[in-house]
């Protein structure tokens, strides 16, 4: 049960964002929108408003956003998708991709400002001890502000990390302050596996209410995931691909784990959906605004009916590649032996 509300959330989220962007567009370009619907499949609720139809339906894994000229008969219409200019159409199909990657930075923003904070850098005092770590074993708390470590003084948390990175499996001497007692530890510190940098546990003060800070960092962990992804398009890193079915049960495992896991799962799926939609892939927003591109390079509109069935192939081709990914999906997460 867990595991459903957490993908409902997910994925309505997710869609609804997307073809938000598409239909706020879309009518401030002067398209006529004619249906926004938030999952497929028959009608749980629908009304009428605006002359624009509006829906929900009974599977919330999908959505659309239905302009006026999509289908060729109608391409001739007035304030119809393919009788607007070329920036127009663009702004439309960019718009959905758009909102998806900006609703992730929103996404980090609310993590970062209201619940987890950003670290405070500014102070030398300790914001959170990992278990089992040499820290935690030699008594150090949440809270403690350390004055100085093997006699240097420690103002602020860069300070902290300089010398103890420093000093890798050394013992280090450590003076603290804890409601207004100095007390001295000594600790060994552990090698970090990639850097063989000194460590031992412990993390910098996390501050709530921080705008500016917060959206830096909001932007910079936006940046890494781009990054990765980028990595991964270029074969610089292993891809690994997950279905509908093995998004659902990533999100019912994530979603055990707090309610934070599952918005920072939430936005990684967001920037995923956004720059898949954004690849030049027929019946993608991105295979679109490819053709879009060859019509201006050619100054002149290409054939509907030949576009649509190139975007109908596209599709066809990607229904198959989700099944045979759901497939996958199945073995992986349903069929496995020992399961």
């Amino acid at each position: 049960m867990q595991t459903a509300i957490a993908a409902i959330f997910v994925f309505g989220v997710l869609i609804l964002v997307h073809e938000l962007g598409h239909y706020f567009v879309a009518r401030l370009t002067g398209i006529k929108v004619l249906e926004l619907a938030i999952g497929f499949g028959p009608k749980v609720i629908g009304w009428r408003k605006n002359e624009i139809n509006y829906s929900l339906r009974a599977v919330p894994l999908g959505g659309f956003c239905r302009m006026l000229g999509e289908s060729p008969e109608e391409a001739d219409e007035p304030d119809s998708f393919p009788q607007k200019p070329i920036p127009s159409r663009a702004a439309v199909l960019l718009a959905g991709a758009g909102m998806n990657l900006l609703l992730a930075i929103v996404v980090f923003f609310v993590i970062f400002f209201f619940i987890i904070g950003v670290p405070g850098y500014d102070s030398a005092a300790i914001g959170y001890v990992i278990e089992d770590s040499p820290a935690e074993e030699a008594g150090l708390e949440d809270g403690d502000k350390i004055l100085s470590i093997n006699g240097e003084a420690a103002t602020e948390w860069n300070d902290v990390l300089k010398l103890i990175s420093a000093r890798p499996a050394e013992e280090i001497r450590l003076v603290i302050e804890r409601d207004g007692e100095e007390l001295v530890y000594n600790i060994v510190t552990e090698v970090a596996p990639e850097t063989n940098r000194g460590m031992i546990g412990i993390g910098p003060e996390m501050l709530k209410y921080r705008f500016f800070a917060s959206l830096a960092t909001s932007f910079e962990r936006f940046g890494l995931i781009i990054a990765s992804m980028f990595q991964v398009l270029t074969g610089q890193a292993p891809l690994d691909v997950a279905g509908p079915v093995g998004i659902i049960f990533v999100i019912g495992e994530v979603a055990q784990t707090g309610f934070v896991n599952l918005l920072m799962l939430t936005a990684l799926i967001s920037i995923s959906l956004g720059i898949m939609n954004l690849l030049p892939i027929p019946a993608l927003d991105g295979g679109r605004l490819f053709f879009l591109f060859v019509e201006a390079l050619r100054g002149r509109k290409l054939d509907p009916e030949k576009e649509g069935f190139i975007h109908f192939i596209g599709f066809a081709l990607l229904i198959l590649l989700i099944l045979f990914i759901t497939y996958q999906d199945l073995l992986r997460w349903v069929f496995t032996p020992g399961k």
